[in-house]
């Protein structure tokens, strides 16, 4: 199923989220999938992945137990517990006993059955897995951050909460806690048992070797304990003495050429492991990402060794989350770690060095992209905002990824390699930057100053267009293009980047003289020979351009639904037929194929319109997203669906050959492999790139319904988890999604930026109140309920509750003793009436802040001030308003209001008595405080009080109140006020978008754009819409656009046998009166074969009163029809008005006929060639009558349906004769040209074919026996024969199918012999086999190899046989005329046995088998042939 792949990124802040078991296979929690990894100690491949959490994965474990050790447990933060079977990738079973999420899981390595797991809330829970019983218990009420169960005794479990608790307890008595371990003092992040039971290993190394106070309830030997917390220690705890013996603090490195800072708080996730058959020794991690060799054993500082010194850059460069080990059979003992840098690494713990690192992708595959020059350089656009690129083809390292994060800030959204310069990268990201990397320098990338408003989703790099040159003479340029999501193409030079980039709308309008609105683009595509660029657009049309002019060559109009994705065939393939097949892709599921060869080599005057596909690919269920040419074949065609499969098509064919279904979400890129044919490389949502080889998948075609199961288990998910989000943000506070837990939940979240050091800070916080205690809760609820009584106080308390004071220092001095009140009247009437004031006394201030009210104005403003300062620090500044109001300074008051945000109604009314300036200034003010507490309506309205009408129309169109805003203006302006049509313009573009296509209309009417108008109706492409828009096109004159909308109509109409309303809407239209013929002539097509029973009766919807089958020959028939309902006859118009019909129903494309189009739709095609007969037969042109006749009946031949062929040729010559198509007007046509003839030679062949089946069939009558006589012979009295047997023994045509037969038969034997002598090299020489052992060799090898020259010559002999053969027969075959070719016979050798087998039961002369034989025996050389005729011809 796959080769290769790059998985998702481990999960982050979880103390085990991932475990190995002993066959070397890795589980790693990444998103809410669970990863398989095959590790050794030389390579690693991902195997598959198990998926059905609905959550993040927070916990895994393999049970290590023989016989076993492929099952292995999950646990999710959806509180859902699951176990697998990881051979078959399968579930195994599932519960659902916890409550809240689940933060740890552990299998026992003592008992096989017991799994115990523990959640947020603090309840410990016990599985067991063989009988299914649960037990729960609740230890402590703290939140559990991780647990281990002990490897020597089933029943002890320890348990480490948030608060830096350790609890050891004991299951086998209902949870009942042994010992309580403090020590840490902040959240525990890890747990590890020593490998060995007892405690003797360290007794020389403990801190306290005397005996403990503290109680014992376990084993007497006990054992230790290891444990990492986010305090930057790692204790080692004595289970017997219940005291920590050993305290390992971590050391300081230097890392990224500086040393860590202590005073500096650092980044730390502190997991720790104990590796099997180790005792001594135990490994932790450190701040930046490295991993530590603890030596339990030594003394002094340096007890530890760092892994990965061998050579530069081989630690982790963020901090690690989880780490695991491994021995493997041959004696190598392998660590494994994850971390937040997305790598995971294996590490060898003899020599401490790196074994390989593995690359994981934190983010939704955007883009991929194989480069045109580095061969197997795979460039990656990851959601994480970096870009990656993969040396697919390195020997050294198979998983040789780089990435390159400078200069990006979003999503990487799109990518394009120069297609000459190597190296060179183009890239888009979400926010709209376009830039240009070097990946072979480590220079920041250059990025473009001209900014898409919205995400960018294309990139192209193509020949430059005007106003930019194409460079020097010989020299090849290229610009690069960017679409983004507003619609718009930019053209940027690469050359000068910092260089405004140009619109090509500009372009496009100029030159094509274009007056109404552009469709948004949606996708671009150039033509790998740089003269054509196709453009995709918002409203499903592709548009053909010719460089550099971009003048407009063709519009195909297939799709109905927004284009996604274009891509023109490549040209190194050697039929040039392929070089103008272009491949679109729509959110509508289907894959249309456009031939457009002969408009780009031969570029029309005047824009054609494209409606029929040359191939459609059905069978995807979701939009499709992207596609890729394969480079190694012609025609054939990967694409990538919202259905989460990758589909590989034949496009000739129209047969889809291979499915992929190994992704576990939609596919968002696809790209063949540059060096194997077989090899494909998809990406999607869910955060991986596979690569994965055709001819390997199981299923050939996509999967049916799978779009609405996703969609429904999707919506199913999305109301379960915004239920569980609420508690957990409600009772966490200012806690957010953790960075990785968060990718699970929604598309949005699915993208998370890495290399952001404020996102890893902020993750770092929200990581550390994401689980709360429960004491924090019970905080919570105490103060809940004691808040309760306060929802209903009482009124009478709230009654004599004073309000604030605005004078609050001069009001709190007046509570002062009574002597100090005293004392205040003698100062102040010593301020009043004494001659000198008191000394140190300044009323207002100070002391006597108070007495400012009772002396001068002065005082008085000096205690305004007072009271203001003491207003500002309680943060009471209304009071502080009011105060400055009061003492008259207005623009002081309205000054703070403004800058606090606090301007009022009643400020604003008062505001102009501080002058007009003053007013302006705060009604300005005012404006912005509105807006920014969304009230613009009001905002608008006091705009208006200012006379700033257009700014009132600007903020009201700028949020989206195009209503208003355009009342606004038609009250206030003129009618031709151009801001009028805008408004509407924009309206138009917003409603259209929300799919309100019908106010949208009405927008593009009031400005006067009806063509618009018109287009957004018909984009909903219903048959009431399309009617209504080319009513409405018709009204406005938009009249060829009117015919275009009728038409598209009346098809859909007749497609679904709704005959009467498809007549009338062609009425209503001028020039459509062809049209109406055309469907007169296949509705009584239809009716003629439904009364022979050839075609199963439809529900018609409704049909007209002239479709009967009244007349045997359908010719006179529509004859009739014509000159009764449609006045059209030989003798109306002339026959100017009847070449003018005829000239404009050839302009109808009529594609090849294909086995794989319906029915109904095959009688469609058929009847506008019978259309065209009729027109000829009206005309006197009896050549054109004949082979359009020829045309029509080929139709339902070549497309499958015999009957019908059969059936509409005895109605076309009623008499059984090709040279008489009326009985009404019984003349023999005249053929002058030889192509004319020869058409009516095959239709009376095929006449004469049908016939002698039927005689076949009903078991045989008299069959002409006598050749024709000249037609100077031939006198009125001799008896018409039924049919002439010698039509069908036509020995040139014979001739020419023998050749034919034998040409394919060569090819095949060709193709069969090509295929042999590759295989054969293949295995010719095995590796290490010696090219001079050839006279070595013994008798009998010598023997079996006698036999090879000989076989080789006939080889050689029959190779070149073949090809003179083929020279041969293709010679003759160019020398026959090309009318034996254009109109066929049927098989004469077939008829020939069907001859001679009649002659067994019917009379057939001698000559006639005679002739038949003869054929036989030069033309019947098939084995199948020479066995049917062995009993004639012996």
């Amino acid at each position: 199923m796959r080769e290769r792949s790059l998985p998702a990124s481990p999960n982050w802040y979880s103390s085990r989220c991932s475990d190995v078991n002993s066959n070397g296979l890795l589980g790693v929690g990444a998103k809410n999938v669970v990863c398989l990894i095959d590790v050794s100690a030389s390579s690693c491949r991902v195997s598959g992945e198990l998926v059905g959490h609905r959550d993040l994965v927070s916990g895994f474990s393999f049970c290590q137990h023989a016989g076993q050790n492929h099952i292995c447990v999950s646990a999710s933060t959806d509180g859902s517990i699951r176990f697998w079977d990881s051979e078959k990738k399968t579930l195994i079973r599932e519960h659902a006993a916890h409550q809240t999420p689940v933060s740890a899981v552990h299998w026992s390595p003592v008992e096989k059955n017991l799994v115990v797991s523990g959640d947020e809330k603090g309840v410990v829970l016990l599985y067991w897995f063989h009988t299914g019983d649960t037990s729960s218990f609740f230890p402590e009420p703290r939140s559990i951050f991780c647990l281990s169960c002990s490897p020597h005794a089933w029943s002890s479990v320890a348990v480490g909460y948030k608060d830096g608790m350790i609890v050891l307890i004991d299951v086998s008595k209902k949870g009942e806690v042994m010992h309580r371990l403090r020590g840490h003092d902040n959240e525990i992040h890890s747990l590890a048992w020593s490998p060995l039971s007892g405690e003797d290993a360290l007794c020389s190394r403990s801190e306290d070797s005397k005996a403990t106070n503290g109680e014992s309830t376990g084993e007497e030997n006990g054992c230790y304990l290891a444990s990492g917390s986010k305090d930057q220690t790692v204790k080692i705890w004595s289970t017997a003495k219940a005291k920590g013996v050993m305290t390992l603090k971590l050391p300081y490195l230097k890392r990224r050429g500086s040393a860590v800072d202590p005073g500096v708080k650092e980044r730390i996730w502190l997991n720790v492991h104990w590796p099997k058959g180790r005792p001594t020794q135990l490994v932790s991690t450190c701040f930046g990402g490295e991993l530590v060799m603890w030596d339990l054993t030594k003394a002094g500082k340096q007890r530890w060794s760092l892994f990965g010194t061998s050579s530069e850059g081989q630690n982790h460069n963020r901090i690690v989350f989880n780490m695991s080990s491994v021995a493997l059979q041959d004696g190598k003992e392998l660590l494994i770690s994850t971390s937040m840098d997305r790598e995971i690494k294996c590490w060898d713990l003899n020599s401490l060095s790196c074994c390989w690192t593995l690359p994981t992708l934190g983010g939704v595959i955007q883009a991929l992209t194989f480069s045109p020059v580095g061969l197997g350089c795979l460039a990656l656009g990851v959601g994480d905002n970096t870009i990656r690129v993969w040396n697919t083809l390195s020997t050294q390292n198979q998983y040789d990824v780089r990435s390159f994060w400078q200069g990006i800030k979003s999503k990487v959204t799109a990518l394009a390699w120069h297609p000459v310069k190597e190296g060179s990268l183009s890239f888009g990201t979400d926010d709209g930057k376009v830039g240009v990397y070097d990946v072979f320098s480590s220079k920041p990338p250059q990025i473009s100053s001209s900014y898409h408003r919205k995400t960018v989703y294309t990139l192209a790099w193509g020949p430059p267009v005007p106003p930019l040159s194409s460079g020097a003479a010989g020299k090849q340029s290229f610009s690069l293009y960017s679409c983004a999501g507003e619609g718009v193409i930019l053209q940027h030079d690469p050359s000068r980047l910092s260089a405004e980039a140009s619109d090509i709308d500009k372009l496009i309008r100029d030159t094509n003289s274009i007056k109404h609105k552009l469709s948004p683009h949606t996708d671009l595509s150039w033509k790998p020979d740089g003269k054509v660029v196709a453009i995709g657009n918002e409203d499903g049309c592709v548009d053909v351009y010719q460089a550099p002019s971009l003048k407009l060559l063709c519009s195909v109009q297939q799709h109905h639904k927004i284009i996604n994705t274009l891509r023109w065939h490549h040209q190194h393939d050697a039929s040039p037929e392929l070089h103008g097949l272009l491949a679109s892709g729509s959110s509508n599921a289907v894959v249309f194929v456009h031939n457009l060869r002969a408009v780009v080599e031969h570029p029309p005057d005047s824009p054609l319109l494209v409606t029929e596909p040359f191939r459609r690919l059905c069978g995807h269920t979701g939009k499709i997203t992207s596609m890729a040419w394969s480079p190694h074949h012609g025609g054939r065609l990967v694409t990538a669906s919202y259905d989460g499969t990758a589909q590989v098509w034949d496009v000739l064919e129209e047969t889809a050959l291979s499915n992929y279904r190994g992704h576990a979400g939609y596919l968002l890129c696809v790209d063949w492999s540059p060096v194997d044919p077989d090899v494909v490389w998809t990406g999607g949502r869910d955060f991986t790139v596979q690569e994965w080889k055709v001819s390997q998948q199981e299923f050939s075609k996509p999967p049916k319904g799978k779009k609405m199961t996703m969609l429904q288990e999707k919506k199913k998910t999305g109301s379960k988890q915004k239920t569980k989000n609420r508690p957990a943000s409600g009772s966490g506070g200012a806690a957010g999604p953790k960075m990785n837990r968060e990718a699970a939940t929604g598309d949005k979240l699915l993208m998370e930026a890495e290399l952001s050091e404020e996102e890893e800070d902020g993750d770092e916080v929200r990581s550390s109140v994401s689980l709360e205690s429960p004491a924090g809760t019970e905080t919570q609820r105490k103060s809940f309920s004691a808040a309760k009584p306060k929802e209903k106080p009482d009124l009478h308390l709230q009654k004599k509750k004073k309000p604030r004071s605005m004078l609050p220092l001069s009001t709190s001095m007046d509570h002062r003793p009574k002597d100090e009140l005293l004392q205040d009247c003698i100062t102040l009437a010593t301020v009043t009436h004494g001659s000198a004031p008191h000394a140190g006394c300044v009323p207002g201030r100070g002391d006597h802040i108070h007495l400012g009210l009772f002396a001068d104005r002065q005082a008085l403003h000096r205690m305004l001030e007072a009271e203001e300062e003491a207003h500002v620090e309680a943060g009471h500044y209304d009071s502080v308003v009011y105060l400055r109001l009061w003492s008259g300074d207005l623009e002081g008051a309205l000054q703070l209001a403004t800058e606090r945000g606090e301007l009022n109604d009643h400020l604003l009314s008062i505001a102009p008595m501080a002058g007009f300036s003053v007013w302006t200034l705060a009604v300005e003010a005012f404006v912005k405080q509105l807006c920014l507490q969304e009230q613009y309506l009001k905002a608008a309205s006091h705009l208006l009080s200012l006379n700033k009408l257009y700014e009132a129309v600007d903020l009201l169109r700028s949020h989206r109140l195009y209503r208003e805003a355009i009342a606004l203006v038609k009250a206030r302006l003129p009618a031709d006020e151009l801001v009028l049509k805008e408004l509407y313009t924009s309206w138009a573009a917003v409603l259209e978008k929300d799919g309100h296509l019908s106010g949208a209309a009405k927008c593009y009417l009031a400005a006067g754009s009806s063509f618009d108008a018109a287009k957004v109706i018909s984009r909903k492409n219903d048959v009431s819409s399309l009617r209504t828009a080319a009513g409405l096109a018709r009204i406005c004159g938009e009249d060829a656009l009117a015919q275009a909308l009728a038409l598209r109509c009346a098809k859909d109409l007749a497609a679904a046998q709704d005959w009467v309303p498809a007549q009338d809407v062609l009425r209503s239209q001028d020039g459509l009166l062809v049209h109406r013929l055309h469907l007169c002539v296949a509705e009584l097509l239809g009716a003629m074969l439904e009364a022979s029973e050839v075609v199963p009766p439809p529900s018609a919807v409704s049909a007209n009163r002239w479709a009967s089958p009244s007349f045997p020959s359908i010719l006179d028939r529509v004859g009739d029809i014509w000159e009764e309902e449609f006045a059209v006859s030989q003798n109306s118009g002339g026959p100017g008005v009847m070449a003018a019909l005829l000239q404009e129903l050839k302009s109808v494309e009529s594609p090849a006929p294909s086995s794989s189009v319906p029915l109904r739709q095959v009688l469609l095609y058929s009847s506008v060639h019978l259309t065209r007969a009729v027109l000829s037969w009206l005309l006197g042109d009896d050549g054109e009558l004949v082979k359009e006749l020829w045309r029509a009946v080929a139709w339902t031949r070549d497309s499958g349906h015999f009957r019908v062929s059969a059936e509409l040729l005895r109605l076309l010559f009623c008499d059984g004769d090709a040279g008489v198509c009326s009985r009404k007007h019984p003349v023999k046509l005249r053929h002058a040209e030889d192509d004319a003839a020869a058409a009516a030679g095959s239709l009376q062949a095929f006449l004469c074919y049908h016939r002698l089946y039927e005689r076949w069939w009903r078991g045989g009558q008299e069959v002409r026996n006598e050749r024709p006589l000249p037609a100077s012979d031939q006198t009125g009295g001799m008896e018409e024969p039924d049919f002439d047997a010698w039509v069908l023994l036509s020995e040139r045509h014979a001739a020419c199918q023998a050749a034919q037969r034998a040409v394919r038969e060569i090819q095949e034997r060709l193709g069969t012999m090509v295929l042999q002598h590759s295989r054969a090299q293949g295995v010719q020489l095995q590796p290490g086999d010696q090219e001079d052992d050839g006279p070595s060799r013994s008798p009998s090898s010598d023997g079996n190899s006698s036999e090879s020259p000989d076989q080789r010559s006939e080889d050689q002999e029959t190779l070149l046989s073949l090809s003179s053969k083929m020279s041969k027969y293709q010679e003759e075959l160019a020398n026959m005329p090309a009318t034996l070719k254009m109109f066929p016979h049927p098989d004469v050798v077939e008829c020939c046995l069907v001859l001679l087998h009649l002659a067994s039961s019917s009379p057939v002369s001698d000559s006639l088998q005679q002739e038949a034989k003869s054929l036989l025996r030069r033309y019947g050389t098939g084995p199948s042939v020479l066995k049917a005729s062995r009993r004639f011809l012996t």
